[in-house]
């Protein structure tokens, strides 16, 4: 066992990829985290590849770890006995100690991700998230009328049924004094006024944040507390807030350059693959905001579309999307290999865990192409 990494657990690397892509992050659909092995043993390595391979495989250490963006084990696995493909790859990892670790769709959307390591290798500078994800829990304001008088007890009952809490603060609201006026009808039976007369009332407007999932235990606590029969109050749902996550990034390049210009710059920041760089568009159209997506990326062409952006880079865009989105946008089109796309995301990484260990621990990315597409015509 290498003495410089005895002291590292595989706990330890798990807690450090976490915090760089959190595993909220992933899609309900993806199958992120430890796959195999023992978070309590020491790993003495990192090896970092877009795909866990055979050749892959073959280049981790015993005890190594090692990180695959894609997940070996996603769609109906059912089985991994050795006489299957994947099985027997993940009985080759626990005989010799490997482990085998995944960020995908979480280190996508993670700030920086694999759309930021693919904007750095085009030298753009990222300004904005193409498609931004919700930075927490669905939001609503609660906005309710309540007589001056019985407003303390009715916040209280929304705070302990979970409402008011922004970031590490509790208890928080907003209120404003107001005249309520109602005028009761046969049938009903008023905590404050007569059937038949228009009564006004000193009310507050109380005002406070709370999960959307708490809708029911919300309303509960506020129709067993307030004084009226009908409680008058309206809920709104909120807008998430755009930050720094989210799938795709948009940025700018130093300066303008023809669409043909960028594509050769494309071809040439990315590793070589069969696939090429497939390029829609005008040659001659000069370029400078770029949108840009690792791994596939159709399903934000309308993104795209919306995005002001004279160009857009991504993996996999298959013939009808691509032509659908020409004939209705101007923006140009660069399509490369899926494993091009992402294969920066393996240095950046690196640096992350570099930054963590710094030399504790041997970290490596994997020189092996995993590009499914290997023959060159």
């Amino acid at each position: 066992m290498s003495a410089r990494s005895a002291g590292i657990r595989l706990a330890e690397v798990i807690t450090a990829l976490d915090a760089a892509y959190p595993p909220h992050l992933a899609h309900d659909w993806d199958s992120v985290g430890l796959v195999c092995g023992d978070p309590d043993e020491p790993v003495e390595s990192v090896t970092i590849a877009v795909d866990a391979t055979e050749a892959v495989i073959d280049e981790v250490p015993e005890r190594g770890l090692l990180l695959a963006h894609h997940p070996l084990l996603l769609r109906g696995v059912d089985t991994v006995a050795a006489s299957t493909a994947k099985g027997a790859l993940i009985h080759r990892l626990i005989r010799t100690g490997r482990a085998l670790f995944s960020a995908h769709t979480n280190a996508d959307a993670a700030s920086p991700g694999v759309s930021d390591a693919l904007a750095e290798a085009l030298g753009l500078t990222v300004d904005a998230v193409l498609s931004p994800a919700a930075p927490g829990p669905d939001l609503d304001k609660w906005v309710v009328f309540v007589p001056a008088s019985d407003a303390a007890t009715v916040r209280d009952a929304l705070f302990a049924a979970g409402a008011g809490r922004i970031g590490d603060y509790s208890q928080c609201s907003w209120s404003v004094a107001g005249t309520g006026q109602f005028l009761p009808h046969d049938g009903a039976a008023p905590a404050i006024g007569e059937v038949g007369t228009v009564e006004q009332v000193a009310e507050d407007r109380v005002e406070v944040i709370a999960p959307s999932r708490l809708r029911a235990t919300i309303l509960t606590a506020l129709r067993t507390v307030h004084p009226y029969e009908e409680p008058a109050f309206d809920i709104f749902a909120l807008a998430p807030i755009p930050g720094d996550i989210g799938i795709g990034r948009i940025g700018e390049l130093d300066r303008p350059e023809p669409l043909s210009a960028f594509a050769s710059r494309v071809r040439t920041a990315l590793p070589a693959t069969s696939w090429g760089v497939r390029t829609s568009g005008d040659p001659d159209a000069m370029v400078s905001r770029i949108a840009v997506c690792g791994g596939a990326g159709d399903s934000l062409l309308g993104a795209v579309a919306r995005a002001g952006v004279d160009a857009y880079v991504t993996a996999d865009l298959r013939h009808h999307p691509a032509d659908e989105h020409r004939r209705a946008s101007p923006v140009a089109l660069v399509d490369v290999a899926h494993w091009a796309s992402e294969f920066p995301w393996c240095a950046q990484a690196a640096a992350v865990l570099r930054g963590q260990f710094g030399d504790a621990l041997d970290i490596r990315v994997s020189s092996v192409r995993t590009d499914p597409w290997n023959v060159e015509c």
